[in-house]
């Protein structure tokens, strides 16, 4: 398996190194100071798996993870730092890190979790799966109030349909004949509508659709 690591210090690039080729299985084809650094040079070496550190100065590991995955999918790239705040583990995961490990952890897991990666396995850490969790718990919540906000009104077809006209801007009459009602079945949705939302007029009730993407 062929290696590249990323970090800014030397004797921590040639640390890692050492600890590295340990394992006969594992070869370091290249070492770089940065995340600009490590893509170019991923192009010139084609390893199997990056080893990332996430702050480097002028380009950093987010930068190097985004290149690497946008032009060679196929190399992954495990974050090795020192660094298990959110900010940090969210930036290098939409980077599209393949996983987090923390420069804390013993020599034989960092190799078992190169090894790892390299197989097509995701790998985080115990610290930084929590932090992950955690996001994704968020995320459920949002997603479950949103539903639970839209979920306070309740709407037909018809009044679906009523509401996307009027956001596209048509009168009373040119929503009758497209929906093929009688303008005063229109007038009565129209103010049923207004009447669950709060609103006064159809205007409000324009912006309310094109906000809720309700207008198509």
């Amino acid at each position: 398996m062929k290696i590249l690591i990323a970090d800014d210090i030397m004797i921590l690039r040639q640390g890692l190194k050492a600890v590295l080729e340990q394992d006969s299985e594992l070869e370091v084809v290249a070492l770089a100071e940065n995340g600009k650094e490590a893509f170019e040079k991923c192009k010139v070496y084609e390893p199997d798996v990056v080893l990332m550190d996430m702050r480097m100065p002028e380009y950093d590991g987010a930068y190097g993870i985004a290149a690497i995955k946008q032009q060679l999918p196929h190399v992954k790239v495990l974050v090795l730092t020192t660094f298990d705040d959110e900010e940090t583990i969210e930036k290098a995961l939409d980077s599209g890190a393949d996983g987090y490990i923390l420069k804390e952890m013993e020599d034989e897991k960092v190799i078992a979790s190169v090894k790892s990666v390299c197989s097509g396995m995701s790998v985080f850490g115990d610290g930084v799966y929590r932090v992950m969790r955690n996001r994704m718990e968020k995320t459920a919540n949002k997603y479950q109030k949103d539903e639970a906000e839209q979920s306070e009104y309740h709407f037909t077809q018809r009044e679906l349909d009523v509401i996307r006209l009027v956001a596209q801007g048509y009168d009373n009459k040119e929503i009758a004949t497209d929906l093929f009602l009688a303008e005063g079945t229109v007038r009565n949705n129209i103010s049923r509508v207004l009447e669950k939302l709060s609103l006064k007029d159809r205007t409000q009730l324009a912006v309310y659709a094109v906000k809720n993407g309700l207008d198509e």
